[in-house]
């Protein structure tokens, strides 16, 4: 047996530790992805065979931790694809303005950027106020991150060019306040926001949602994975609800790509069909 088939088997072993121990199931990341970052938890940890992580994961919680923070996908920022915002703006603000009372379910919110990027266009669209947000992560440390919602005051010059870039005129400064080399957002930001731990891989429906936001997530998720979350939105959204994927992500090949139409195909963001439309061919899309 060869080195590359011995790191196959150890790999797999290590994944079914983790499942069984923790609950977490990891068999159906990218796997390429999934590699760089074990082999950068092993340099870290200064081991050099993938089977001696086993026995140290499965037996301190602390360094199943850092195996999680390995996993998680925390490059996130405010307004991250300003067009993408700008879009939601013109195409789905419009028909979410139509419901009594809106939810919206951030999956994968990692440390939170996007999340108080969708309560500030909510507050300048006039929607805050009857609209709840759900949001999800599998890594406890960055849900933790994301509920203090507080940032280095370096980025918010960024953050302020993508909220202007989205499609408003308001001042981002009223957003927050700024306290020796930190930006700490507004706590009428979190009125309406739930932070709670779900895992995309193992949990189920978070249902009855009008807008779905999962952005950078799926694409380190294989096929069967990703048919399988895919899966999990379509179930989660009311009938006509959106979904806004990230810019490098598609429905077009899943399995449920024919219960989706396409808004904008430059910005990601689909709508579920309405039950009776199923199957239909017809396609909204804007061209951009």
């Amino acid at each position: 047996m060869n080195e590359r088939e011995l790191k196959e088997i150890e790999l797999e072993l290590l994944l079914d530790a983790i499942q069984k121990c923790y609950g977490h199931d990891f068999h159906h990341y990218a796997r390429a992805s999934l590699k760089r970052r074990v082999a950068s938890l092993m340099s870290k940890m200064q081991v050099n065979h993938i089977g001696e992580l086993i026995p140290a994961i499965i037996r301190d919680e602390q360094v199943y931790q850092r195996f999680v923070r390995e996993m998680s996908v925390t490059v996130t920022e405010m307004f991250r694809d300003p067009s993408m915002y700008a879009m939601i703006r013109k195409e789905v603000i419009p028909h979410l303005k139509t419901y009594p009372f809106i939810k919206i379910w951030h999956a994968g919110c990692a440390t939170g950027e996007e999340v108080y990027s969708m309560a500030i266009m909510l507050k300048e669209e006039g929607l805050y106020d009857r609209a709840h947000i759900y949001a999800t992560d599998f890594n406890s440390e960055s849900l933790d991150y994301a509920m203090e919602g507080v940032y280095p005051l370096e980025k918010m010059k960024n953050f302020m060019e993508g909220h202007r870039k989205s499609g408003t005129t308001e001042s981002f400064s009223e957003y927050y306040h700024a306290k020796y080399e930190s930006a700490k957002f507004s706590d009428s930001l979190k009125e309406n926001i739930t932070f709670a731990n779900h895992n995309l891989v193992t949990d189920g429906v978070f249902g009855e949602m009008n807008l779905i936001m999962c952005r950078n997530v799926v694409i380190y998720f294989d096929k069967e994975l990703q048919n399988r979350v895919f899966k999990l939105f379509r179930d989660s959204l009311t009938d006509r609800g959106f979904l806004c994927l990230g810019s490098k992500e598609t429905m077009d090949f899943s399995e449920v790509a024919a219960q989706f139409e396409t808004v904008s195909q430059k910005d990601r963001i689909y709508r579920k069909r309405s039950a009776a439309n199923v199957g239909s061919t017809k396609e909204l899309i804007h061209h951009d």
